[in-house]
Parts: structure tokens; C-alpha cells; sequence
């Protein structure tokens, strides 16, 4: 299997480093896979083949050209992802996207992976954290009666250190960085907690930031379930990270963001005892500890098994759609 990498920022560098990893750990040569990245920026591509030993191209063209492709995972900016997907799929190659922020292209886009037989697969890491997932098991038979608060802020310089927010795409206004926080976070809420039938929002901007949207924003949702939960997001606070908390009768369940964070509230001895869910956390150095490294591997093994016919895509285009219709519901 060939796979092109499409973008050799900070999120191709991590799709090729983990591909190498399950490369390794599924036990394949170098016979039956390839890695192949794709860049227009040649300081991009030279520093590739530095790190991680392959090939590099600065046309799509000549990458096809060379090699049998078979997959492609797309690690461009969000606004570039539509035109690449139908250019991927054209050519006959299963998709891999990160986060879209818009569903320009969703509608053509669909139709051409069904017409092709090609998976489409949007990414949503959090989907695959294991506290997620812990979770949603603990609020599965009790879910009419739960509430959560939940506060996600990270200031925006800080996003990127190693260039200007003012050319990162967080730092425009169609792909800002408050939207990009609710792409990331409302698929698992809405996957554990069930579709939101109200939402109602206050927002405004804050900060001295030279930007030209919003960026802090206190959201009020109501689920169909009878969840009701309050989401603060923001690109102000200079303490980055996640803060969960969910409640109802007799229950309490909180976490921080990072693996060893997460407690679960003993009624019987009135303390908060530790949720240990993993052997082993995987981690990058230069990103906070609430990045795991762990769930990106498995959204990426999930993509190849899809590919494979084993799996189907956890999330959708189709269900991204209603999310981000949701996240302009609150932007208005």
C-alpha cells in the first residue's frame, strides 16, 4: 500500500510518523507500504526526508506519476481540503482528512466516493480518547438526569509558536480558532450525550488580539437526551488545556484533559479516586500534555482497516455537516 501525505506542517509530520509506527508494529516490509510525502515548500520537504526517510514531491503529478498510490491523508490547511478531496478521489485514492471547519465541497465530495467506492474519512481524534469513551459508558444508563460543564481555551499565539497567528488559519475569521475548538470538541459531545434540540449562546470579543472575530464564547446546550450542558471556549486564557465536569444524583465525574486526570466520585468514602485507563501514553515533545498521541495512531489504524473493508468510518461527512451547522448556529 502507497500512501501520499498532502502537507508537511506539524499535523503531516505526525501522520507520517505514525504510519511509520503501525508500519512497524503490524510487522509489514518496506515491500508492502510506502510513505510518500507532498509539499509545495521545499524547506517542508527537505526537513521530511531528514526526520523520517522518504520521498518527497512538490506536485501532485509527479508523485502519481512515480508511484502507485493507493490512500491519501490530507494535512493541509482547511480550506484547501475540498479541492484536494475531489483531486484525491479523481484519482481513484481512499481519503484521509483532517477537520474541515467548512463543508464547502461536502455535497460533490460524498457523491464521488460513493460513485468511486472510496473511503472517505474525516478526522475527529477525540472520538478515540479512551477518557471519551469512559466517559460515555458511565453516562449511558443514566443519561436523562446529567448535566456537564466543560471549558476549553487556549491562547492563540501560543497555538503555533513558530510562526505569526496572524498567517495561521486559526487566526482567520472563516476557519477561526474558536470554530476549530467546537469542531473538536462537540462530535464526542454530541456522540455521548445524544443530538442538541437547543443552543443558545453569548460571545464577544475580549482580547487585544488582532483578529476579527470573536473570542471567547459561553454556550448553553440542550440535548434531545435531557442533557444539558453549559461549553465555555475561548483563544484568550494563557493556561491552556480542558476542565469536565458531570454530575447528576448520586454521580461526579471530572477531567482535566490529560490521561491521569480523570476521577470518578466514590459515594461511599466521599473521595475521588483515579480512572487509570491506560498502560501506556504516547507523547510528543512541544505539545501540551493534553495532546495524546495514542488516539491520533488509532484514528489512523481505523482509516486503513476502513480502507481494508474491516471498518467503517466512526465520523462522517454527513454528520459532520450537522455539527458545523450547529457551530454557525452559535456563531450568529
Amino acid at each position: 500500500m502507497n500512501v501520499l501525505v498532502i502537507g508537511l506542517g506539524s499535523m503531516g509530520k505526525r501522520r507520517i510518523r505514525l504510519l511509520q509506527q503501525y508500519v512497524r508494529q503490524e510487522g509489514l516490509s518496506d515491500h508492502d507500504w510506502k510513505i510518500i510525502g507532498l509539499d509545495f515548500k521545499e524547506e517542508r520537504r527537505t526537513e521530511a526526508q531528514r526526520l523520517f526517510g522518504i520521498e518527497t514531491y512538490a506536485s501532485f503529478e509527479k508523485a502519481a506519476k512515480e508511484h502507485a498510490i493507493d490512500c491519501a491523508v490530507i494535512s493541509t490547511s482547511p480550506l484547501s481540503h475540498a479541492s484536494i478531496i475531489n483531486q484525491c478521489l479523481n484519482r481513484g485514492l481512499h481519503v484521509f482528512t483532517e477537520l474541515n471547519l467548512t463543508d464547502q465541497g461536502y455535497e460533490e465530495n460524498m457523491a464521488l466516493a460513493k460513485k468511486q467506492g472510496k473511503v472517505l474519512f474525516l478526522s475527529s481524534t477525540f472520538l478515540y480518547r479512551r477518557e471519551i469513551r469512559y466517559i460515555k459508558e458511565k453516562a449511558k444508563d443514566r443519561i436523562q438526569g446529567m448535566t456537564y460543564r466543560y471549558h476549553i481555551g487556549q491562547y492563540l499565539p501560543e497555538w503555533h509558536p513558530w510562526e505569526s497567528y496572524r498567517e495561521f488559519f486559526a487566526g482567520q475569521k472563516i476557519t477561526n480558532g474558536c470554530r476549530e475548538i467546537f469542531a473538536i470538541e462537540l462530535p464526542w459531545l454530541l456522540d455521548a450525550f445524544g443530538d442538541v434540540e437547543a443552543v443558545e449562546a453569548v460571545h464577544g470579543k475580549l482580547s487585544g488580539l488582532d483578529i476579527d472575530y470573536d473570542d471567547t464564547y459561553q454556550v448553553l446546550l440542550k440535548h434531545k437526551s435531557g442533557v444539558i450542558g453549559t461549553l465555555a471556549v475561548d483563544v484568550v486564557t494563557p493556561r491552556a488545556g480542558r476542565e469536565f465536569e458531570l454530575w447528576g444524583e448520586g454521580f461526579y465525574l471530572e477531567w482535566r484533559g490529560t490521561p491521569d486526570s480523570l476521577r470518578l466520585y466514590n459515594r461511599d468514602t466521599g473521595e475521588l479516586k483515579p480512572v487509570h485507563l491506560y498502560e501506556y501514553v504516547e507523547h510528543t515533545e512541544g505539545y501540551g500534555r493534553f495532546v495524546v498521541e495514542n488516539a491520533y495512531y488509532e484514528e489512523l489504524a481505523e482509516y486503513i482497516d476502513a480502507v481494508k473493508g474491516k471498518k467503517k468510518p466512526r465520523h462522517t461527512f454527513e454528520r459532520d455537516r450537522k455539527i458545523l451547522s450547529l457551530i454557525d448556529r452559535i456563531e450568529e
